[in-house]
């Protein structure tokens, strides 16, 4: 399998497995191809033309030609620098390593993992809450992580995949919109009647039940037990934590309960103020859940070998 296809793949499940809807990630493509045709040609030389195929900031190729055989790939949550020298040790003791497959985006695509927030809005605009009120929070919020990210030195990793020859790619929104599909999807079909039932719900899966030995199992962080889960909103996508002003729009719009990957102490207690109920499904697992149901899809039917790193089990699907 050649790495461009590997990668065009990742994208073209992304987006079929958005939870805004293939329609509307569309729609956004066709809004970035005006935004780039209506630019003066001097501001065109700037414009990510991969934006015009990815709606998908946050995941790219990140050094390699795209022209690579991949027949064994490295996967792993966080690829820094420890883990590409690692990879270049493998290698070097006669492991034979063709890519190194990160989650949470390095390089450009950390720098701007902001834009994939705009896509929040329109989830939570699925599930009732007014567009116009969840795209005003979330333009601050989005701001917010714009500015944290400036100073960051974002290509160390990548560098170091450049001078060891190594080909790197990062999968964040795409294994994102897999877990969250694939959960939200489950809640509404088994429609589990109290908080403890959502969290045995979720250690009946693999990744979850593995995170749980570990003592990084799911967990309830507003509520208890007992507690009714009612409509539950599963948010594991759109970059990073939205804006914590919006669990009382939440709320409103009939929300009892938000399962996720992690929350904020500041996020917390919004919830809890506003009686929102919050189940941590858990980080790692939760991300090692999406990248595996996407390679399933990827690679089901090429013959490519997996090593696992950085917090990545594999648990196939297939």
């Amino acid at each position: 399998m050649k790495l461009m296809d590997f990668y065009r793949k990742a994208i073209e499940i992304g987006i079929e497995n958005d939870p805004r809807g293939k329609e509307e990630v569309l729609k956004e493509l066709e809004k970035r191809k005006r935004e780039y045709e209506e630019l003066p040609e001097k501001k065109k030389e700037y414009f990510d033309l991969e934006s015009l195929k990815n709606p998908y900031s946050d995941t790219r190729i990140l050094f390699g030609t795209g022209e690579e055989d991949i027949k064994t790939i490295i996967v792993g949550i966080d690829m820094e620098v420890g883990e590409v020298t690692l990879v270049d040790s493998l290698r070097k003791n006669g492991t034979p390593v063709d890519l190194i497959v990160a989650h949470h985006p390095e390089g450009r695509a950390y720098a701007r993992l902001f834009a994939v927030m705009y896509m929040q809005a329109d989830i939570l605009g699925r599930f009732g809450v007014p567009i116009n009120i969840a795209q005003s929070l979330l333009e601050e919020r989005i701001r917010e992580v714009e500015r944290k990210l400036m100073p960051i030195n974002h290509t160390r990793a990548v560098d170091a995949a450049r001078l060891l020859n190594i080909p790197y790619i990062c999968l964040h929104t795409p294994a994102d919109n897999m877990v969250t599909t694939y959960l939200q999807r489950l809640f509404d079909e088994k429609r589990p009647y109290t908080l403890e039932d959502v969290v045995d719900l979720l250690l009946e899966i693999p990744e979850y039940k593995e995170a749980e030995k570990i003592n990084a199992g799911p967990r309830i962080l507003v509520g208890n037990k007992s507690r009714k889960a009612g409509k539950i909103f599963v948010d594991m996508t759109g970059g990073t934590e939205g804006s914590k002003e919006i669990f009382h729009s939440m709320s409103l719009s009939g929300i009892n309960t938000v399962v996720a990957m992690h929350l904020s102490e500041e996020h917390r207690k919004e919830a809890e103020k506003n009686h929102i109920n919050v189940i941590i499904a858990g980080h790692i697992a939760s991300d090692t859940l999406g990248l595996n149901l996407l390679l399933d899809k990827v690679i089901y039917d090429e013959d490519i070998k997996i090593i696992e790193c950085s917090g990545f089990r594999r648990f196939e699907r297939l």
